[in-house]
């Protein structure tokens, strides 16, 4: 996930160095948007290749096949020397990223308990900070090839702490594969949350079982009939669609809060709030300081707090940022302060970048890792991102447009009028997910848990095959 940090942040200092006039490649406005929002647009591929990926072949293939066009991505950069080569870097970098954008919360969300997961989650946000810091402290003393080449050798460690992971124990439950699921999960976990790993093995043989059920001696015919029947129906499941409903919002919600306009934008924002007498390169790296801090201290609040409660607070705190910042340029530019001093600016920036930090760039992924049932998580997860990948496109592209023909106040008003109506539906639709177990909150949305009927019928089988492997677990290991 630093990956993410990095690839969003390098935008903000290469931009810049391609502007100047002795740059081996001249860009205008036009090329500079498409070089930073062409993400967005790559996303969308990403988030239609993993799903299948995720289901098929487990999590940690689809991680590991996630870095790899994010290396080539680097190296293209590295070795660039047309607006076309880094357009492709850039697209193959935006695959990787919705690949892991998808991959992430699902994976984190499959290994934690729900004592830790919403600090684990967290991690997401503040590794993706780290990354931004990083690569603006590179591009204010290197060259872009010379920061990209530093950011490939992170990206081949990311690689190496990927093929020493283990694969999720939902996966492995899913895939029949309970012995190994048990292992991972204890592996992971300990011993003290047998009943979560007792309930998901359960639910996983009866979902394996009813889809072989269906199968049986049946025609091609019946079976496509079978097949069209049951995305009809899962469609129509309150678990498989109020779970995409919600992300849908909350995603859009946090790419139009300001977080990639931040990344990619950050010189722009500070010489349109402030000004271009500020040290603005020392300015920057204090903000992505700033935004470590504020991610470090949600990884603890996350813990302590309801999920709702934090979401309200911080998105609340957003709004004001994006209204006050809006409020200041304008009166700024129209010369009606009667006082104005850089602090004023530099503060409102470092309010909105702690919202984004504390809230609407972890809490998207936390509250993803946490609210699609193991059985359409793949499917849900990547339908769900694709609207994070057309609104970070969408966000990101325009910036150079809205700034140029509404001013930052204009753009900065209707960013907030869009992440309102996206807490607006929150409010009424999201449920609490802290310290629940992944098949409680499926329960809820489902509105009822599994019927005794059925786990009753599979009974007996889950306890002659999980005694056996309870028999073979407990044998010594030479």
């Amino acid at each position: 996930m630093a990956g993410h940090g990095l690839v969003m942040g390098f935008a903000a200092i290469l931009l810049p160095q391609l502007r100047r006039p002795d740059s081996i490649i001249p860009i205008d406005d036009t090329a500079g948007s498409w070089i930073a929002s062409i993400l967005g647009f790559a996303l969308v591929a990403g988030n239609f290749i993993v799903p299948t990926i995720m289901a098929k072949y487990g999590r940690r293939t689809a991680n590991l096949l996630s870095i790899v066009p994010m290396i080539v991505g680097w190296f293209c950069i590295i070795t660039a020397t047309n607006i076309t080569a880094l357009l492709i870097a850039r697209f193959l970098q935006g695959i990787a990223m919705g690949m892991s954008a998808t991959l992430g919360p699902v994976l984190i969300g499959e290994y934690t308990s729900p004592r830790n997961r919403g600090a684990f989650l967290t991690t997401i946000s503040l590794t993706i900070a780290t990354g931004v810091l990083v690569v603006h402290t590179l591009g204010s003393y290197l060259a872009w090839q010379t920061a990209a080449l530093v950011c490939a050798f992170i990206t081949f460690v990311d690689l190496l702490i990927v093929i020493y992971s283990p694969e999720s124990p939902s996966w492995l439950a899913d895939q029949g594969r309970y012995e190994d699921s048990e292992k991972v999960f204890k592996w992971l976990r300990g011993e003290s949350e047998d009943e979560e790993l007792r309930r998901m093995i359960e639910t996983s043989i009866i979902v394996r079982e009813s889809k072989a059920d269906a199968n049986i001696s049946q025609s091609f015919t019946s079976k496509m009939k079978t097949q069209i029947t049951y995305i009809s129906t899962t469609v129509r499941k309150k678990e498989f669609y109020k779970p995409i409903l919600i992300m849908i919002h909350i995603y859009t919600l946090g790419q139009w809060a300001g977080a990639n306009i931040l990344a990619a934008y950050t010189l722009d924002i500070f010489s349109h709030v402030i000004g271009n007498d500020a040290n603005i390169s020392l300015l920057v790296i204090t903000l992505d300081a700033q935004r470590i801090i504020s991610n470090s201290v949600a990884v603890y609040v996350i813990k302590k707090i309801r999920r709702r409660t934090m979401l309200f607070i911080t998105v609340g705190l957003n709004l004001f940022a994006f209204v006050a910042t809006a409020g200041y340029t304008y009166a700024k530019g129209h010369n009606m302060l009667p006082y104005d001093h850089p602090f004023i600016g530099i503060l409102l920036i470092h309010i909105h970048m702690f919202t984004i930090a504390t809230g609407t760039v972890p809490l998207p992924f936390i509250i993803a890792g946490e609210l699609f049932p193991l059985e359409f998580r793949s499917l849900a997860g990547g339908f769900s991102v694709l609207f994070l990948s057309s609104n970070l496109f969408i966000t990101v592209k325009t910036v150079p447009y809205l700034f140029k023909n509404f001013g930052i106040h204009g753009a900065y008003l209707i960013y907030s009028v869009v992440v309102g109506y996206c807490l607006v539906i929150a409010w009424w639709f999201m449920p609490e997910t802290k310290d629940r177990t992944l098949q409680e909150i499926e329960d809820e949305f489902r509105g009822r848990p599994m019927s005794p009927e059925e786990l009753k019928s599979t009974q007996s089988l889950t306890s002659l095959k999980y005694m056996n492997k309870d028999r073979r677990c407990s044998s010594p290991v030479v």
